[in-house]
């Protein structure tokens, strides 16, 4: 089923699932937390077990939620350049039901996607450390009409990974 929930709230107050308060994130604190979010995916995809079942049909895999913050993190890269390079640009719509059907998210090797979102969060940490001054308060928008600065959505990527994390440890991000 598509997640059809504008989750861009997330950034003004804590998500009360995961339990990360994204709007106490300091701008200086993105890029480790991007890069200490893909060091958590890696036990959960190099552990035994069949990475590719689901909990439940409504539920995607440990595997499947890898490979969305993966990409995710990929799409950072492109949102930022749009944000930094262009006035309030608008984002491409991403399916992201699409994205998991079309690039088989369930049948990829497990050691493979964690290694691409090690270097993928990388990427991303590396474009956030650069920032500087009103770089952070540069605007872009959802396709769906949410508005974010680059900080912002700094704070929505970190949660989103951070909350996929969740979906598949369970483990809220206050206990970490």
């Amino acid at each position: 089923m598509p997640d059809t929930k504008d989750w861009s709230w997330v950034v003004r107050r804590p998500c009360p699932e995961c339990g990360l308060d994204a709007s106490a994130i300091a701008r200086a604190d993105i890029p480790a937390m991007l890069t200490a979010n893909a060091a958590g995916w890696q036990l959960p995809l190099t552990a035994s077990g069949d990475h590719a079942a689901r909990p439940a049909p409504e539920r995607w895999s440990t595997l499947e939620y890898a490979c969305h913050v993966r990409d995710l993190l990929v799409l950072c890269d492109e949102r930022l350049n749009l944000m930094l390079t262009r006035d309030d640009p608008t984002f491409a719509n991403w399916d992201q039901d699409a994205a998991a059907a079309t690039g088989r998210y369930g049948e990829l090797v497990p050691a493979e996607v964690a290694k691409e979102i090690t270097d993928a969060a990388g990427l991303a940490a590396g474009r956030f450390a650069g920032l500087a001054g009103d770089q952070w308060l540069r605007e872009g928008r959802r396709s769906d009409g949410p508005q974010f600065t680059v900080e912002t959505y700094g704070r929505h990527l970190v949660h989103e990974a951070v909350h996929h994390l969740y979906d598949v440890t369970g483990v809220q991000h206050s206990a970490r």
